[in-house]
């Protein structure tokens, strides 16, 4: 049976391997760019777009591989293609980033992943998502039995958690104090302990333990900052690759409520 390091030595090996493929993917896709440029084709190709991301997840699926993680790394390379493309027309250079200096990481620096999702107070979870798919192209997923006012709206890798007033009681006392708007901020870490000692020894003000619920999801909240202006909440997912359950979204609102 080979030891750890010699399957460190191997995921090394691998992910020197998939930067390579990154980067020849890039290079090909800057000769697209130059293709386009030369025939005057718009940069962005929604009908592509939508069969990169159709095909990947079914090829991911045929790999044993869960398919919305690979929808995620190819919409973060669909994104950067794009930006190569745009950016190799700006008649400026590129910036060093280097020039100005280093900063000292954080232990949230070295677990944070990315934004998850938002959860939005509202008066009408319905009304709201009704707007969000009429007005925007958001669409919704199926809520968990009993949380009819707690909708999940999905547009590509946007997520959005739209709390009504009728969900609970301290969803309505929030908005009589706040009103309508983004209640917190919830963003994914590896490891939800870890992150929230390092917030701890920061000084940060927490106001939950870590919370687990029956789906796996890690999560613990932060307090409102008012040298921020918005609540945190950070999240790990130790189970299935499912969506936020509503008992987990009610869970900062009693948290922060003022009775």
């Amino acid at each position: 049976m080979a030891d750890l390091d010699d399957l460190r030595a191997r995921i090394d090996q691998l992910d020197r391997a998939l930067i390579a493929v990154v980067a020849e993917r890039l290079a090909v896709c800057r000769e697209v760019a130059d293709r386009k440029e030369a025939a005057g084709t718009a940069v962005i190709q929604p009908a592509r777009v939508r069969e990169v991301v159709t095909s990947r997840r079914q090829q991911a699926i045929e790999a044993g591989v869960d398919p919305d993680f690979a929808e995620q790394l190819f919409r973060v390379l669909l994104t950067e293609t794009h930006r190569i493309e745009v950016a190799g027309q700006r008649p400026d250079g590129a910036p060093d980033k280097l020039a100005a200096g280093a900063h000292a990481e954080s232990g949230l620096d070295t677990v944070a992943s990315r934004v998850d999702h938002l959860v939005l107070a509202v008066e009408d979870a319905h009304a709201a998502a009704t707007s969000l798919a009429a007005r925007y192209g958001f669409h919704r997923e199926a809520s968990p039995p009993g949380r009819d006012h707690v909708i999940t709206m999905v547009a590509g890798g946007i997520v959005l958690v739209l709390v009504g007033r009728a969900a609970h009681p301290t969803v309505g006392r929030y908005l009589d104090r706040y009103g309508p708007g983004v209640q917190h901020v919830a963003v994914e870490v590896l490891n939800a302990g870890f992150a929230r000692t390092c917030l701890v020894d920061l000084g940060a003000t927490l106001v939950t333990p870590v919370l687990v619920d029956g789906d796996g999801h890690e999560q613990f909240f932060a307090a409102d900052d008012a040298d921020v202006g918005v609540r945190f909440g950070f999240l790990s997912r130790t189970g299935h690759r499912v969506g936020i359950g509503a008992d987990n979204v009610l869970a900062m609102f009693a948290a922060t409520d003022t009775g």
